[in-house]
């Protein structure tokens, strides 16, 4: 520990030495990052789901830390920006059994299958639907991949594979970018497919490798309250019942109809798939809904700048979790968030408390805690579809969520490498403590389109989105991995992510100077970083700039 303390020292030398403003950069404080970790995780806060009195909570004490570092609310004379959700609570739900094959399959609510809507309605009744599985469930036309192809599925339940169908390739070629996940491979994007080709249920098979959960992580996002976006006509046109079930489950399904799991799964992964009726077989699922509709808030803070405080640099962070949810073997219902993502929400005011004694930059910085996030990136995605402060006028930024407490490290990961410009500005951080960035080591897991950078990306707006880095200083890679295997397996998405008086920050601290750096750098320049030539977000950037 002393030699990586003496290596922050002299990086904190460099940095002084050349970096664009003369002044030192201030400490980021671990007293403040352990007191409201510590405090945001509390059982007080019961998990700080959106609608709940966590969120109160949150929100409150956010406020207050704010106010005393003297920010100013950022939109218009308000700390918040409302996000209307609403809280759908799946009870009384039946199996999801299906008939009409040489058994009945049927699979118990919970240690089985999960399932939902999105739809604003009482009750949601599935009744002898039939069956088709479609693969992957992907239509990209740019890629002449379609496993709807020919297919009419309203009415129908489609069986739907996780993650892109090239995910086991060990390289980054192929149709879907090998082993790196495209947003195709994300299980939003297959609820959404199966919505605009009007199914009636949608029904993801679990697998943890190309998930990249195990099913703990299934069963206790999916069931409890549920938050989705609120709309003018109750989303009536996503599908009626989505959700999950286990792979042991499905691959008794397709024995009843005579077909083969994972001769099915080899077919789909192959150009030219065709989707696969199973059999006479129907399935059938009922739940009702208990629904509240109520407005969320995200909270946005301004450190105005000295000469040109109408350009903006975020931060970002979402303040929420789930609440109560299943409970471990314990008794204990309350999924804390400790590390998700109470460090990155106390991030946040530990990066206004160190600006704020370096001084205003030139451009404002604006420190932005959202909503939603568990539920979908809802608050972020609200933000962008309804920005506060002017997207042209964005910058972009840096996002931050479940920061490691795993120790030092050599290098930090960065989700979406080689993206956008903002990748010189964290080398240029990383220089000064002598560490590099290098590629996700599990592209495949596609943690670009699991947090709330992604948002802000479909506006075009550029953020930086790293994570605390595998190859740590005692124990180098294998130390890393197993303690992110660890986390993964036994905290995350779980009662059991607490504070942990114990835990060693001094990696954490090392990372948030990297956030620091960056955004400092960023507030200070003139420049408007871009993604690169070719990148999906560059032309949406491009317009919006273009139409200042």
């Amino acid at each position: 520990m002393r030699s990586f303390s003496l290596l922050l020292a002299g990086a904190a030398m460099l940095s002084v030495a050349t970096a664009s403003s003369a002044a030192p950069a201030p400490a980021i404080s671990v007293d403040t990052m352990k007191r409201l970790v510590k405090e945001l995780s509390s059982d007080a806060y019961e998990g700080r789901a959106p609608g709940t009195v966590g969120e109160e909570k949150a929100l409150a004490l956010l406020v207050a830390e704010f106010q005393k570092l003297g920010l100013k609310p950022g939109n218009k004379g308000s700390w918040f920006q409302d996000v209307p959700l609403v809280e759908i609570t799946a009870k009384n739900v039946t199996p999801l059994s299906f008939t009409g094959g040489k058994a009945t399959v049927s699979a118990a609510y919970g240690p089985e299958m999960v399932v939902g809507t999105y739809q604003v309605k009482p009750r949601i009744d599935v009744k002898d639907s039939p069956v088709v599985f479609v693969g992957y469930g992907i239509n990209a036309p740019e890629k002449g991949w379609n496993d709807y192809a020919g297919l009419d599925v309203k009415g129908k339940t489609v069986i739907i594979l996780v993650n892109d169908p090239d995910y086991e390739t060990q390289g980054l070629e192929g149709p879907f970018n090998g082993r790196a996940m495209t947003y195709y491979g994300r299980w939003t994007y297959k609820f959404e497919e199966a919505a605009r080709q009007g199914a009636a249920a949608a029904i993801i098979v679990h697998d943890t490798v190309p998930a990249a959960y195990g099913w703990n992580v299934v069963q206790s996002s999916w069931t409890g309250a549920q938050q989705v976006a609120d709309s003018a006509d109750g989303n009536a046109g996503d599908v009626p019942a989505i959700g999950w079930i286990q792979k042991n489950k499905a691959q008794a399904l397709m024995a009843s109809a005579g077909l083969d799991l994972a001769t099915l799964t080899a077919a789909a992964k192959k150009p030219g798939f065709k989707a696969v009726p199973v059999g006479a077989v129907k399935a059938s699922v009922s739940f009702d809904n208990e629904i509240r509709k109520h407005k969320s808030k995200n909270v946005i803070a301004i450190l105005p700048g000295k000469t040109a405080p109408d350009e903006y640099v975020l931060y970002s962070a979402h303040w929420d979790h789930l609440g109560r949810c299943e409970a471990a073997p314990d008794g204990d219902d309350i999924c804390n968030g400790a590390i998700d993502n109470a460090t990155g929400t106390a991030a946040l005011v530990a990066l206004a408390q160190a600006n704020v004694k370096a001084g205003p930059p030139a451009r404002s910085l604006a420190f932005l805690a959202v909503t939603g996030e568990e539920s979908g990136l809802l608050g972020s995605a609200y933000y962008g579809e309804n920005p506060v402060l002017p997207l042209n006028k964005t910058v972009g930024g840096v996002n931050m969520d479940a920061l490691s407490l795993a120790g030092p490290a050599k290098n930090v990961t960065v989700i979406g490498k080689g993206k956008s410009e903002l990748d010189a500005y964290l080398d240029r951080a990383l220089k000064t403590q002598g560490r590099v960035g290098t590629l996700e080591p599990t592209p495949e897991k596609g943690f670009y389109y699991r947090s709330d950078h992604f948002s802000f990306a479909k506006q075009g707006v550029p953020m930086l989105y790293f994570e605390a880095g595998n190859d740590l200083v005692e124990g180098g890679t294998a130390a890393g991995d197993a303690a992110a295997k660890d986390y993964e397996e036994h905290r995350y998405h779980g009662p059991k992510d607490e504070y942990d008086p114990k835990w060693d920050w001094s990696g954490t601290l090392a990372d948030l100077k990297l956030y620091y750096d960056v955004g400092r750098e960023l507030a200070e320049t003139k420049a408007w970083p871009n993604w690169v030539q070719g990148d999906e977000f560059r032309a949406i950037r491009d317009k919006s700039r273009a139409g200042q």
